[in-house]
């Protein structure tokens, strides 16, 4: 089963061009909206394996989008992109838990190495998690 991401974005062009991107060169499976406030309740229910979300959107921004998926699932990486990158910015995003921050206009190589990375790194995280369970039920035998 293919890996699933979740792109959020109010600009309709960019969710195109992400969906365009990632659908060409990877194997994953892409859902977007343009409402950050769908967003949450998809990503809470959806089991995305990666959300992409733009930092400046109306209703709440990236951050809080970033925040409430954290609270649902901690695991999962989310990168945040943005026309408006400040170091500050950034600083927060990564602070808050930010897999990676990505300024506008990004390149294409870019995206899409860092959705790689980001893919690797929750594999890791997952087959961490189920050794550790693993040896925790070895350890109660």
């Amino acid at each position: 089963m293919a890996e699933k991401v979740l792109i959020v974005d109010d600009e309709p062009d960019m969710l195109s061009l992400l969906s365009m991107i990632i659908k060409e060169k990877t194997p994953y499976d892409i859902n977007t909206t343009n409402n950050p406030i769908e967003a949450v309740e998809l990503a809470k229910h959806g089991n995305y394996d990666l959300v992409i979300a733009d930092l400046k959107m109306p209703g709440i921004d990236g951050i809080e989008l970033l925040e409430a998926v954290k609270r649902s699932d901690q695991d999962i990486p989310i990168i945040i992109i943005t026309a408006y990158g400040t170091v500050e910015a950034a600083q927060e995003a990564m602070q808050k838990g930010a897999f990676d921050f990505i300024t506008k206009p990004f390149r294409k190589e870019h995206i899409l190495f860092t959705i790689d990375r980001a893919m690797k790194w929750l594999g890791v995280q997952r087959e961490n998690k189920m050794l550790k369970e693993q040896l925790k039920a070895l350890k109660s035998e």
